[in-house]
C-alpha cells in the first residue's frame, strides 16, 4: 500500500493550475485574483463628511456648550454627490450630508444631535475640533497603492474594492468545472421508489455539494450502471465541461468495477490501496486529449466523502491558484480511541471548545464507511497516525475541522 501522503503528491504533482481569465465583476465572486490591483486614485478621492451636521470652522465653535450654545447662520446644503464648490468663511456654517465633500475654509463637522437641526441657523451645543468627523482625500489608500494582491480569494469585501477603484473586470483563476459521476447498479434516485437490492444514490449529491462548498462549480452527472462502456460514454460526453471529473463506486478489488475495468486499460489512471481507514481503494490518473484529471473514489459514502477532503480538495484549491494544505487543528480526545496499525485513520467527531477555549473531540457512535448519519452528526476528523493504534482519554491528536 502507499502512504495517504504518497497518493496526495501525486495528485498535486499531477493537477494543474487553471489558466487566468479576465470576467465581468459580477462573475468574479468565488474566484482567485491572478493578478496585483492597484487604484487609479486617493481613496476617498476628495475629503468628505463622515457624519450628517454641518460644517464649520472648529474656532467658531469652541465654545459651544449645552448651556451657552453658539448659534451660526447656515448659508448653504451640501449633499453627497454634489459637484459644485462651497467654502465657509469665518462666523458661518453649511449644512452636509454624509459623504458630501468638505467645503473650503471648514476643517470640522458638527454632527446634527449635537444641534438644533436648523436650517437658516443652527445652534451647536458642544465643540468639534479641527479634523473632527471628516474622511480625508487618501486616508484608506493612496493612489498607485496596491489593494489586492495576486493569490487572494475573492470574496464579498475583495469584490468590493475591486468595484471601489473602479475596475469593471479583474484577471481571474476560474473556478474548476468539476462533473460527479456515481456508479453502481443498485443506486436509483432519491424520490424513486426502491426496488429489491436498491438503495438511494447520496455519493453525487454528497460530492458536488463539496465540490461548491470547496468554491468549485459542480455538475451532478447522475447515476452510471455497472457496465464500463456505457461508463466510457458517459465520460466522453462530460469531458467537454470538466477541468476534473470525480467518480465513486468501482475500484475495489471485486467483480463488476466499472471503473476499474474502463479506465485502468488506458494506462493514464492507476488504482491502488491507499494506507488509510476508510477509504482504502483510490484511483487517480488523467483521461482525455486535454488531460482532465481523474478522480475515482470508493463507493461507501464516508469514504468517498473523506477521500475528497483528504485528496480532491487540495487538489481544486491548487487548480484554483490557493495554497493546497488542508488546515488541522490541535484538541484532545474526550474518549479513548483505537486505530489499526499500518493505517492512517480519519474518525468522525464532534469539536467543540471548552470555557477555558481548549479544543475537544468526541468521536460520534458509528464509524463504519457506510454510516452516512454518523458523518452527518459529524464536524471535524480526527487524524490517528499509521503507527499509533491506541490512545487515551486526553490524549493530543490533528483535527480536521469539516
Amino acid at each position: 500500500m502507499r502512504s495517504v501522503d504518497e497518493h496526495l503528491a501525486e495528485i498535486l504533482a499531477t493537477v494543474r493550475t487553471l489558466a487566468p481569465l479576465e470576467v465581468e465583476l459580477e462573475r468574479s465572486l468565488g474566484t482567485t485574483l491572478a493578478e496585483d490591483v492597484t487604484t487609479p486614485v486617493e481613496l476617498p478621492p476628495f475629503d468628505n463628511s463622515a457624519m450628517d451636521g454641518y460644517a464649520v470652522r472648529s474656532e467658531d465653535v469652541r465654545r459651544a456648550a449645552q448651556e451657552s450654545p453658539v448659534t451660526l447662520p447656515v448659508i448653504d446644503d451640501v449633499a453627497a454627490g454634489d459637484g459644485a464648490l462651497y467654502a465657509v468663511g469665518p462666523g458661518h456654517a453649511v449644512r452636509i450630508m454624509t459623504g458630501a465633500p468638505m467645503p473650503a475654509g471648514a476643517d470640522a463637522v458638527v454632527p446634527v444631535e449635537w444641534t438644533d437641526g436648523g436650517k437658516t441657523s443652527v445652534a451647536i451645543t458642544r465643540p468639534a475640533p479641527a479634523g473632527h468627523a471628516i474622511r480625508r482625500a487618501g486616508e484608506d489608500v493612496h493612489k498607485g497603492e496596491v489593494v489586492l494582491r495576486a493569490g487572494m480569494h475573492i470574496g464579498a469585501a475583495q469584490l468590493g474594492i475591486l468595484a471601489g477603484v473602479g475596475r469593471r473586470r479583474a484577471l481571474v483563476r476560474p473556478r474548476p468545472r468539476v462533473v460527479v459521476l456515481s456508479t453502481g447498479a443498485e443506486l436509483v434516485e432519491p424520490g424513486s421508489m426502491l426496488g429489491a437490492g436498491q438503495i438511494w444514490d447520496s455519493n453525487s449529491f454528497t460530492l458536488t455539494a463539496a465540490v461548491r462548498e470547496a468554491g468549485a462549480d459542480g455538475f451532478r452527472a447522475g447515476v452510471v450502471p455497472d457496465d464500463a462502456a456505457v461508463f466510457l460514454d458517459q465520460l466522453d460526453a462530460q469531458l467537454v465541461r470538466a477541468d476534473a471529473v470525480i467518480t465513486s463506486g468501482g475500484v475495489s478489488m471485486g467483480a463488476y468495477e466499472p471503473v476499474k475495468e474502463a479506465l485502468g486499460p488506458l494506462g493514464t489512471v492507476g488504482f491502488q490501496r491507499v494506507a488509510m481507514q476508510p477509504g482504502m481503494p483510490q484511483g487517480f490518473g488523467v483521461v482525455g486529449d486535454d488531460e482532465v484529471p481523474i478522480f475515482a473514489l470508493p463507493g461507501n459514502p464516508v469514504s468517498s466523502f473523506v477521500s475528497f477532503v483528504l485528496f480532491v480538495r487540495p487538489a481544486l484549491r491548487k487548480m484554483q491558484g490557493l495554497p493546497p494544505e488542508t488546515a488541522t487543528v490541535r484538541a484532545t480526545t474526550a474518549t479513548a480511541l483505537r486505530s489499526p496499525p499500518g493505517k492512517r485513520s480519519f474518525l468522525r467527531a464532534t469539536l467543540a471548545w471548552s470555557p477555558d477555549g481548549a479544543a475537544v473531540a468526541s468521536p460520534v457512535r458509528g464509524q463504519g464507511s457506510h454510516q452516512l448519519a454518523a458523518l452527518a452528526a459529524a464536524n471535524a476528523l480526527v487524524v490517528v497516525p499509521e503507527d499509533v493504534t491506541d490512545l487515551p482519554e486526553g490524549a493530543a491528536v490533528e483535527v480536521i475541522p469539516l
